[in-house]
């Protein structure tokens, strides 16, 4: 009887360890199959670029808004000083206040230059004019060469014996990325108008 149980025994043995084994393959093809945290680790992956992108497109959309106030304000200061017959110290001063509250909410002054050019008479010449004076409000932002002789103009604008006027406008751009990276970014524009008044405005005092 004895003998009979072992063999017993032994004959069962074979298909339990079978059972067993098909346990395990099963057990491991279902963690095989577990997609439980992938998600999450892929999430980690992309959250640096995901920021990135984030504050990417943030920091272009500030300096592209800053840039068209820029423009704005040139415009807005030789539209301002084209309306003057004989503009004075206080007439510039209340233009440049103007013109810096297009600027809001950047901080920071812009620097502005407003230029007559006048009609030479020796030349006749419709696409350049005659230096006559200059007025600079100092600022932020580094403003382009110009030159106190023969002005060049963008057009045949010039009318004979008149004038036309520069609002020439720089501003140094900086946001928390530009100071950490590459330091401020000068954003400058330029626009021309002429007189509305009269044919040439008469120098303010304090302009050279």
């Amino acid at each position: 009887m004895l003998l009979r149980a072992f063999r017993k025994a032994g004959a069962s043995a074979p298909a339990r360890f079978a059972r067993l084994a098909k346990k395990g393959a099963l057990r491991a093809r279902a963690g095989a199959t577990n997609n439980d945290g992938v998600a999450a680790v892929e999430f980690a992956l992309i959250l640096p670029l995901m920021i990135t992108m984030f504050f990417g497109v943030v920091e272009v959309t500030q300096a592209l808004l800053c840039r068209a106030d820029v423009s704005v304000m040139a415009s807005t200061a030789a539209d301002l000083i084209s309306r003057e017959s004989a503009a004075t110290n206080t007439d510039l001063a209340n233009i440049y206040a103007a013109a810096g509250t297009i600027l809001y909410p950047y901080t920071g002054t812009p620097s502005i230059r407003i230029t007559s050019v006048i009609y030479d008479p020796s030349t006749q010449s419709t696409t350049s004019g005659k230096f006559d004076w200059s007025c600079t409000q100092a600022g932020s932002g580094m403003l382009p060469a110009q030159s106190t002789t023969t002005v060049t103009l963008p057009t045949a604008m010039m009318p004979p014996n008149g004038s036309v006027i520069i609002a020439d406008v720089a501003y140094g751009y900086a946001s928390p990325t530009t100071k950490m990276f590459v330091g401020p970014i000068t954003m400058t524009n330029s626009f021309w108008t002429k007189p509305r008044r009269v044919a040439q405005i008469t120098k303010p005092a304090s302009c050279t």
